[in-house]
């Protein structure tokens, strides 16, 4: 009745080999016995659960009325399985242990005992946007809800609010009883509910708050300036606001997660979660690792988390990736490392359309010199700058230039500004623009982290089910798990004598 080779016909028969009740051993206190549920069997439906994406109502249900899940668990034919909330505590313990992603480091011990990378030393780079679980908020909801949660969660806040704070009826759990078509009266409410905001915060200034306390005030704070800005003729002392005419970096979205964020992948794709940053063994599809971020600020950036997705590494390796990843700072930490990087160079953009660019320029960093398509050569000034930019001013020589219409508008002439590293870079485009080797093995080998994309956010796993980068984190290694399990098992995934080992497969 189960499948063989199927992944329940697998832990069913190799569970216990795979998750021994010793790696959880230090997740529970021994004087007070053993668990109520083996944590084997909670690991073994939380890779289910995570294969399949469902709730955990759901995998529940399928524990106890599935006989493939039942098999796969060793539970009886009248098995009842348990609560759903023990998986809750199991994610929580497993939050505060000492190895938060034991499952998916369960998985990577019998990738690399099977051997199944040996020889295979590319690593496919890439994010993806996974969408997260709340509605985004207006600012007046976040401005509401962030006071609402300073009176539930600082003592004596409660009464701070009802002294103070009058733009709406904060007990009300409903939207402010106002003409939400009258310009006049939206933009009143909104001084208003700053105004509360503000008060509130200068009460509470100075007063020692635990941790819960901290955080709602530090909210609150967040949101009563990131989205507002003082009326059109005032300057913010008369308690007049509006809606700021922009979007503030790094802005919050909703006070019931966050740390969710405004994302923009591309122009067009914009989206509202996090971002899921993946390691990827591009041949065999396996995740050698997995991060989940943040979808915004400098600290998230594709090219920060690229280091630590690859810290585990041995060995000299292949690196592929797109774009994002071509930082000078990543790419000379690569190359220091001894890899061999195939990372696609974004393309120049010229000052004029159609016009030259800085690889037409004859740059040379060691004489500091730079010589322009016409042949005139200009000094390179001294690094300065937070970016430690080097310059080089062509003015007076554009003017009478044949070829200034594609070169430059300025009135002044042409500036050449280049940063760290250009000559690193400017390798490196040359590379992808004339290696043959380079590009066969990059649109050969690069194209499939996208399969393994693909496989991430099948069955609905786009939309993230809880809340927080902490929470989503967890799932993701454990989505990770699951699916590198299922794909060593489609590889002829065995135990035998202590051993991980791939059989091979014969029709």
């Amino acid at each position: 009745m189960i499948p063989a080779g199927s992944v329940f016909a697998f832990l069913a028969e190799h569970r216990r080999a795979l998750f021994p009740p010793q790696a959880f051993a230090d997740m529970y206190a021994p004087v007070n016995g053993r668990p109520s549920v083996p944590p084997g069997l909670l690991a073994t439906v939380v890779v289910l659960q995570a294969l399949y994406g469902l709730p955990d109502e759901e995998a529940v249900a399928a524990l106890r009325f599935d006989l493939r899940w039942k098999a796969a668990c060793g539970l009886g034919l009248y098995g009842q399985g348990f609560d759903p909330s023990l998986l809750t505590y199991f994610r929580r313990r497993l939050a505060r242990s000492v190895a938060p992603d034991r499952i998916f480091a369960a998985v990577r011990t019998v990738v690399e005992q099977t051997g199944v990378l040996t020889g295979r030393a590319r690593r496919a780079l890439d994010s993806t946007v996974l969408l997260d679980a709340v509605a985004t908020q207006d600012t007046i909801t976040q401005l509401i809800a962030a006071i609402r949660r300073v009176a539930r969660q600082v003592p004596g806040a409660s009464a701070l609010v009802t002294a103070h704070c009058h733009a709406c009826d904060y007990a009300d759990p409903g939207k402010p009883k106002i003409a939400w078509d009258d310009e006049e009266a939206r933009n009143a409410l909104v001084s208003g509910l700053v105004t509360d905001a503000l008060t509130l915060l200068d009460h509470l200034a100075g007063h020692d708050l635990d941790e819960p306390a901290e955080r709602a005030v530090g909210l609150l704070a967040l949101i009563a300036g990131q989205d507002v800005e003082p009326a059109g003729d005032s300057d913010g002392t008369d308690g007049r606001w509006r809606i700021a005419r922009r979007t503030a970096p790094d802005r919050i979205i909703s006070t019931v997660d966050p740390e969710a964020r405004h994302i923009h992948k591309s122009q067009q794709q914009r989206d509202d979660g996090y971002k899921a940053h993946l390691a990827v063994e591009p041949e065999t599809g396996l995740f050698t690792a997995v991060a989940l971020r943040p979808g915004a600020g400098a600290a998230y950036h594709e090219a920060a988390i690229a280091p630590g997705l690859l810290a585990h590494e041995r060995g000299r390796l292949h690196v592929l990736a797109d774009a994002a990843y071509a930082t000078a700072e990543l790419r000379a930490a690569l190359t220091e490392a001894r890899h061999r990087l195939l990372i696609k160079p974004p393309a120049l953009k010229p000052a004029v359309i159609g016009g030259f660019t800085l690889d037409d320029f004859a740059i040379d960093t060691a004489a500091g010199t730079v010589t322009c398509p016409a042949g005139y050569t200009v000094p390179l000034a001294a690094p300065g700058g937070r970016y430690q930019q080097r310059r080089a001013t062509f003015t007076g020589l554009c003017a009478a230039c044949p070829l200034r219409e594609r070169c430059t508008t300025a009135a002044t002439g042409r500036m050449v500004t280049i940063r760290p590293h250009h000559d690193l870079q400017a390798a490196a485009r040359h590379q992808a623009a004339s290696d043959p080797a380079w590009q066969d093995d990059y649109r050969r080998w690069r194209p499939m982290v996208e399969r393994a994309v693909a496989w991430l956010v099948a069955r609905g796993n786009r939309r993230l089910r809880y809340r927080g980068t902490a929470a989503n984190d967890r799932w993701l290694h454990h989505r990770a798990a699951a699916l590198n399990l299922r794909r060593l098992i489609n590889l002829g995934l065995t135990h035998t004598s202590g051993t991980w080992t791939l059989a091979l497969i014969t029709a």
